[in-house]
């Protein structure tokens, strides 16, 4: 096995992922992973703190990215408008489709990846929420901006992932946020 080669993180994500499609999750070993990425499994660990976590990577990276976006968008802005820019933002940092179609298949077929994966969504929502705080929004409306744009992200999302679907993530989050606004100004 080769010392280091660059993107590590990614080839062991490319890996465990070909590994679920080709045997399932629960028969994949982290150890299969590393091999299969041509890496040890000690490198695994240094990357992934356990199997779960290689389907869960880049939350940091969305996270970091989101609300980068939150605290840069013009002054001006409400809150629902700064976490859509905090939505595009995220949506140009997003994987290929079929790596996100693959990603969910696994997700959504293991109860507690799906957990997982709902924790991390709340620590995105927590984020985002701390980067409106940090503009001057106070509670309830930074919390609920927050959790909107998770939601119009969760929606957009699926939409994506669809087999039929061929637009953008990023038109997709646009045109959910549209279709909430819709709905929040009907209502009145």
């Amino acid at each position: 096995m080769g010392r280091w080669e660059p993107n590590t993180r990614e080839r062991l994500a490319r890996a465990a992922l070909e590994l679920f499609g080709e045997r399932g999750y629960e028969q994949t070993t982290v150890a299969e992973i590393a091999r299969r990425a041509g890496l040890t499994e000690r490198t695994y660990f240094r990357h992934y703190a356990d199997k779960r976590e290689v389907l869960f990577g880049g939350s940091d990276v969305l996270r970091k990215v989101f609300a980068t976006a939150v605290a840069e968008a013009p002054a001006s802005d409400a809150p629902i408008d700064v976490v859509a820019a905090g939505l595009e933002a995220v949506a140009a940092v997003f994987p290929g489709r079929e790596t996100a179609r693959q990603r969910q298949s696994v997700v959504g077929s293991h109860p507690e990846l799906q957990e997982r994966e709902l924790i991390k969504l709340a620590t995105l929502s927590a984020a985002v929420t701390e980067a409106l705080h940090a503009r001057g929004v106070a509670d309830p409306t930074a919390a609920l901006a927050a959790e909107a744009g998770i939601a119009v992200f969760k929606i957009g999302y699926e939409r994506w992932i669809a087999p039929a679907e061929h637009r953008e993530l990023a038109d997709l989050l646009h045109a959910s946020l549209t279709e909430l606004k819709a709905v929040t100004a009907g209502s009145r």
